[in-house]
């Protein structure tokens, strides 16, 4: 296991500021967030290629806070794989073996063994130059894993990948961590992270603002940056008050949304999936509480098809599938109705 105890470094006119959280033996962990938050900064403290000003790293029991990176037993892989090209791709990857006490054939098992994980038994004999850049990643992993690491660190290792590729990568990592190895994964892609992790840590500004499983994080948001980052676009400044027994969040000009989540007369924000939001052209028998006209102001493919926003008073995204677009004949200026549960609004009460 790895433990972060108040982890502080710095560059000029940055600081990565007690940094804590702690990773557990054959655990994919995320640190999410966007560029210039500290990530790469913090994963190379943990190789020991930055030096740390204050705080612990324990490696199983073992404190590695300036232990020499050859000893620190963590391979890291960096984002342009930083393979060298004067040497084969078989030379790449025995290359941290030189100083091992290992017999040449020894060398030669754990070479072929991980290239054969890797998928890139075919190309020991080739050059560097002559690889596509997912060939490169898989001999960048493939170097830092004859180390046998404890830890093995990725920063951004998917950024420069197609989405074809950037699958296929994805699903070798999912391979790798379930082999037992131990990950941490540096991104600023949201999909990377949900698609890998156990655990997320969310940084901003150099300190971590929310970590938990990606369920929690993201399903709970503590503030805006991490709603933002996850993509949701419903976040509001609102008053909470009970009115006539009813749990009421008043957001915009006076618009009055029904929520589970009750803490008395205070101010704080809402926040709606777009997902959660269902449309029709009529209002809905439905049991949901949130029933409201509004106008449509635009309509574009997301992710998954289409995205709706609609001024109820505030603007509201809504996700729609393509046909239900097509059928309704979606356009700028229609009316339509937004409906959705109560217990679908989660209340942040200070940032």
């Amino acid at each position: 296991m790895l433990e972060l105890r108040n982890i502080s470094c710095s560059l000029p006119g940055f600081n990565l500021s007690e940094i804590s959280f702690s990773v557990a033996k054959g655990e994919y962990f995320i640190l999410l967030g966007e560029s210039g938050a500290g990530k790469s900064l913090l994963l190379e403290a943990i190789a020991g290629l930055g030096q740390v000003k204050s705080g612990s790293l324990i490696l199983d029991g073992k404190d590695i806070t300036h232990e020499k990176i050859q000893k620190r037993m963590i391979g890291l892989v960096f984002q342009d794989h930083a393979v060298f090209p004067h040497l084969s791709v078989k030379e790449n990857i025995a290359y941290p073996l030189k100083g091992k006490k290992l017999s040449n054939s020894q060398k030669e098992s754990i070479i072929t063994e991980t290239a054969f994980l890797l998928q890139i038994s075919g190309l020991l004999n080739r050059k560097p130059s002559t690889l596509s850049g997912g060939e490169l990643q898989r001999v960048a992993l493939a170097r830092a894993l004859v180390q046998k690491p404890k830890i093995l660190l990725l920063d951004e290792p998917l950024s420069a990948t197609d989405s074809k590729l950037r699958s296929e990568l994805r699903a070798l990592l999912r391979q790798i961590n379930r082999s037992g190895q131990t990950i941490i994964h540096v991104t600023h892609d949201f999909d990377e992270a949900v698609s890998l992790a156990d655990h997320i840590a969310i940084m901003n500004q150099g300190r971590i603002v929310q970590a938990g499983t990606p369920l929690d994080v993201f399903g709970n948001p503590v503030n805006a940056f991490v709603a933002h980052l996850a993509g949701i676009r419903n976040f509001f400044k609102a008053s909470i008050a009970q009115h006539n027994g009813t749990n009421i969040a008043i957001a915009g000009n006076d618009v009055s949304i029904v929520i589970g989540d009750y803490t008395k007369n205070s101010s704080g924000f809402i926040l709606v999936r777009n997902e959660d939001i269902l449309v029709s052209l009529e209002p809905l028998e439905s049991s949901a509480l949130n029933n409201f006209q509004g106008t449509v102001l635009d309509i574009f493919p997301a992710r998954s098809g289409m995205e709706v926003l609609i001024d109820i008073g505030i603007i509201l995204h809504a996700q729609i599938s393509s046909e239900s677009a097509a059928k309704f004949k979606l356009i700028a200026g229609k009316k339509v109705w937004v409906t959705f549960k109560a217990s679908s609004v989660k209340l942040i009460t200070s940032e």
